[in-house]
C-alpha cells in the first residue's frame, strides 16, 4: 500500500477490513484444485463430443493424419470444427497423470471435427488453446487441400500452409462490410470479337458452368473481357476467382473490374498489400461478403463462397508454380476446383501451352477463339531476318541487330515507342545440328544430348552415351552451341540512338507503363511495360538465346514470351511492325509469323503423344544425393507400366549464386531419376511416390530425397 491510500507500510495489520477479506477468499481458492496450464490436468472435458480431431501442423508425410485430443469444458464452445488450435505433440504413453497424456512441445493445427469418443486406446491429450474462434478452415478448403496433397505427394500441412495467411489479431477483430447485392448482368461488349463469346458470358449470368480454353486477341482489351466474365458470375448470385502471374497483371484486372462493378465488390490478394491487409481481405471472402477474387498464384485457394467460376490468366507463365512443397501448379489446383465445385473454367491468354491444347482435344474444354480475319486485323505485321536479307548484309551474320531491325527502330521512333525485348542472363545452351540446328537429342528416349568434359555425348534424362550421332533431319553429324544471353543492349541502343531516350523493365526495377513519346524501352521477357497507345514496333532479339533452353518447353515458352510483346504493339493497319531475330523457318517462328499459337501447340501436343512425354503422360522427378536416391527408388512399388530415366547427375550449384526450386545446395553433387507412367496412371505414381518416402521418413533416414510431381524442368 502506498501512503496516498492512507498507511505508510506494506502489511496486513494495518489493512481495511475490506482487503483482509480479499486476502481469506484468495487464499482459500488457491487451496482448491486447478488445472496446470495447457495440459488442463484435472479439468471437467466437455459433455457433449469431447473429442477433438485435429490437424497438426508439421508438414512431414508419415504425420499427415489427424490425431484425437481431449477437449476441455471450458474450451467447448470456442473448440469448433475449422478453428486454430494449439496442441502438445510428441509426448509417450508413458507421460500420463490424473487421465491426461502429458509433455511434447506446443505446436499449432487446425480442428477438424468433434467427436464423441476416439479410435485411440490409451489416454488422450487435451486441447491446450484454442488459438482463436475464427473458423479459418472449411470442409470445401480441407477437401481441396487434401486432393492437392494427394495428386503432388505432399502433405495436407503443407498445402494449408499455402492456403491459409497467418492469423492477424487486428484484422480479425474488425468486422467485414454486409455482401453487397449481385450486379445486373453486364454486356457482351468486346467478347463479340469471339466466336463463342457472347454465349460463354450469358452461359454465366445464366448460372450455367461452362468450360473453355481462351485464346486472346493482341492488345489490352483482355483485362476488361476478364471483368465482364466476373460480372457475369457475380450476376448470377456465384462467386468468381481470378489467378494471374503478377501484381503488375493483377492491377490491370483490378481497374477493369472496378470500372466495371465499382468499389466493394472484389478483393486484390497478392503480397504487396501487406500481412494484415491481406489477411483481412481473405477474411471478407471467407465470410462471405465479397465473392470476387483477383489475385496472384496465394489467391488460387481463396475460400470463395458458392463459387462459380475460375479463371487463370497466362497458364505458361513460371510464376504460377509454386515453389514451396509440395510445389503445386495453379492451372492444376484451379482445375481440381473446378471438378470439386461443378463451376465454369475459364484459361486465358495470348499465346496457348500444350496443356491447354490437351484440354480442348479431349473435349473436357471447348475453344474461345476469335476468326482469322479478326486476328490478322488486331495483330501486328511480323518480319523475321530470313537468309536472303543475311546474305546482302554480311555483318548482320554476327551482329545481333541485322539492318532489318535498325530500320524498323528507326521507322518506329518517328511514331511512338519501341519495344526491345532481350533474353534474360542465365539460360544454358545445349546442342544442336550445326547445318539445320535441329536440336540434338537420345534416340531412345528424347532427352537432350549433353556435351561432357571429356568430349563425350550423354543424354540429360536416361544418361546413356552417344557415340555415332547423326541428325535425322539432314544427315549431319556435327553439333554446335547456340548463342546465350545479351550484352550491353541498352548500353548499345544509346549509342545508336544519342537523341532518343532509353528506358529499362526488368530484374528489381520493372516499369507498368510508358508514355506514348518516342522512345527505347529494353525489356527482359515478362517485364514488358504496356505503352500508352501501343508500341509502334518491336525488335525480338537474340531468339536462339531462348530456343536453345536445355528443356522441352523450349520453343513453347518462346512463342509465348514473343506473343506476350507482339501483343502489346499497334495493329498491322496502325503501322505496328515486328521483327524477330531468329530462324525463320523453326516452327515457333512461323507460328509468330501467322499469329497461330493454338495450332503451334496442337503440333507440340501430337509430337508429345508420339514421343511419351508430359502432358500426355505423368512424369515424377526424384533428386538427391546418388546412394539416396539409387536406394529409394527399389523401395518405390512403382505401377507396372513405370518407366525410370537415369538417374543423372545434375548441375552443381556454384557458391553465392542463387538457387533455382528443387536443385541442390551449393556445392553438392546431386543426380536425378525421372519416372514415366502413361495416361490414367499419375495417381497410382503419386501414390507410390508418397508412401515410400513417408515410409523413408518415418525410419529417420539422414540424406534427403526430394520428389516432384509434373517437374516444369525436365530437360
Amino acid at each position: 500500500m502506498s501512503s496516498e491510500n492512507g498507511t505508510g507500510h506494506g502489511d496486513a495489520a494495518g489493512a481495511p477490513p475490506e482487503q483482509l477479506a480479499l486476502i481469506r477468499e484468495s487464499v482459500r481458492k488457491a487451496k482448491e484444485p486447478r488445472a496446470k496450464p495447457r495440459t488442463w490436468r484435472g479439468a471437467a472435458l466437455a459433455e457433449n463430443l469431447p473429442v477433438a480431431r485435429v490437424l497438426v501442423d508439421k508438414g512431414v508425410l508419415h504425420l499427415d493424419r489427424y490425431f484425437d485430443y481431449a477437449v476441455p469444458a471450458e474450451l467447448d464452445a470456442a473448440a469448433q470444427p475449422g478453428v486454430r488450435v494449439r496442441v502438445r505433440f510428441g509426448a509417450g504413453r508413458h507421460r500420463v497423470r490424473e487421465g491426461r497424456r502429458e509433455g511434447g512441445g506446443l505446436i499449432d493445427g487446425y480442428l477438424i471435427e468433434r467427436r464423441a469418443e476416439t479410435d485411440y486406446s490409451g489416454p488422450l491429450a487435451a486441447l491446450a488453446q484454442v488459438v482463436s474462434p475464427e473458423p479459418v478452415l472449411s470442409e470445401e478448403l480441407l477437401g481441396l487441400a487434401r486432393a492437392v496433397a494427394d495428386r503432388y505427394a505432399g502433405s495436407v500441412a503443407d498445402v494449408l500452409q499455402l492456403a491459409v495467411p497467418p492469423r492477424n489479431a487486428r484484422a480479425e477483430q474488425q468486422p467485414s462490410p454486409p455482401p453487397l447485392p449481385p450486379p445486373p448482368a453486364p454486356e457482351a461488349g468486346s467478347w463479340s470479337r469471339y466466336e463463342r463469346g457472347p454465349a460463354f458470358l450469358a452461359a454465366l449470368a445464366g448460372g450455367g458452368s461452362p468450360r473453355a480454353v481462351w485464346n486472346a486477341l493482341p492488345g489490352h482489351g483482355w483485362s476488361g473481357e476478364l471483368a465482364r466474365a466476373v460480372a457475369a458470375t457475380l450476376a448470377s448470385g456465384r462467386g468468381a476467382l481470378v489467378v494471374v502471374p503478377d501484381g503488375r497483371t493483377a492491377a490491370r484486372v483490378d481497374c477493369a473490374l472496378t470500372a466495371l462493378l465499382g468499389e466493394g465488390r472484389h478483393v486484390l490478394l497478392t503480397a504487396d498489400a501487406g500481412p494484415e491487409k491481406r489477411y483481412r481481405q481473405w477474411l471478407a471472402v471467407r465470410r462471405g461478403s465479397v465473392r470476387a477474387v483477383v489475385g496472384t498464384r496465394a489467391a488460387m485457394f481463396a475460400p470463395v463462397h458458392n463459387l462459380g467460376l475460375v479463371a487463370l490468366w497466362d497458364d505458361g507463365d513460371d510464376s504460377h508454380s509454386e515453389p514451396h512443397a509440395p510445389q503445386p501448379h495453379a492451372r492444376e489446383v484451379l482445375l481440381l476446383r473446378a471438378v470439386q465445385d461443378k463451376c465454369a473454367f475459364l484459361l486465358g491468354s495470348w499465346s496457348c501451352t500444350v496443356e491447354a491444347a490437351q484440354l480442348v482435344e479431349s473435349g473436357w474444354a471447348r475453344p474461345l477463339v476469335a476468326t482469322r480475319q479478326r486476328v490478322r486485323g488486331a495483330a501486328p505485321l511480323v518480319r523475321t531476318v530470313s537468309d536472303g536479307e543475311l546474305a546482302h548484309d554480311e555483318a548482320a551474320r554476327a551482329a545481333r541487330l541485322p539492318s532489318l531491325a535498325w530500320q524498323t527502330a528507326r521507322e518506329g521512333l518517328r511514331h511512338g515507342p519501341v519495344l526491345v525485348q532481350v533474353p534474360r542472363r542465365g539460360y544454358v545452351p545445349r546442342l544442336a545440328c550445326t547445318r539445320c540446328r535441329t536440336p540434338a537429342r537420345c534416340r531412345p528416349c528424347a532427352g537432350p544430348l549433353q556435351a561432357q568434359d571429356d568430349g563425350a555425348l550423354r543424354c540429360g534424362w536416361c544418361g546413356r552415351e552417344e557415340t555415332a550421332w547423326h541428325c535425322p533431319e539432314c544427315g549431319a553429324s556435327r553439333l554446335r552451341a547456340q548463342v546465350v544471353g545479351a550484352r550491353r543492349t541498352a548500353e548499345e541502343l544509346g549509342r545508336a540512338f544519342p537523341a532518343v531516350p532509353v528506358r529499362t523493365s526488368g530484374r528489381e526495377h520493372v516499369l507498368d507503363t510508358v508514355p506514348g513519346t518516342p522512345a527505347l524501352v529494353v525489356s527482359t521477357p515478362g517485364a514488358e511495360p504496356v505503352a500508352e497507345g501501343g508500341y509502334a514496333a518491336a525488335l525480338l532479339l537474340d531468339g536462339w538465346a531462348m530456343l536453345a533452353r536445355p528443356d522441352l518447353r523450349a520453343g513453347e515458352d518462346a512463342l509465348r514470351r514473343w506473343i506476350a510483346a507482339a501483343a502489346l504493339v499497334r495493329p498491322q493497319e496502325a503501322g505496328g511492325t515486328v521483327v524477330v531475330v531468329a530462324e525463320p523457318a523453326l516452327r515457333p517462328v512461323q507460328a509468330l509469323v501467322r499469329w497461330d499459337p493454338v495450332g503451334h501447340a496442337l503440333r507440340e501436343l501430337a509430337e508429345r503423344a508420339e514421343l511419351g512425354f508430359p502432358p500426355v503422360s505423368r512424369m515424377a522427378a526424384v533428386s538427391g544425393p546418388e546412394e539416396a536416391v539409387t536406394g529409394f527408388l527399389p523401395t518405390v512399388d512403382l505401377p507396372q507400366e513405370a518407366e525410370v530415366l537415369g538417374p543423372v547427375p545434375l548441375p552443381v550449384t556454384p557458391p553465392g549464386r542463387p538457387r533455382r526450386p528443387g536443385a541442390p545446395p551449393p556445392g553438392e553433387q546431386w543426380v536425378r531419376a525421372l519416372v514415366r507412367v502413361p495416361p490414367g496412371r499419375g495417381a497410382a505414381l503419386a501414390s507410390a511416390l508418397k508412401s515410400a518416402q513417408a515410409a523413408r521418413m518415418a525410419r529417420g533416414s539422414g540424406e534427403t530425397v526430394r520428389v516432384r510431381i509434373d517437374p516444369p524442368d525436365i530437360g
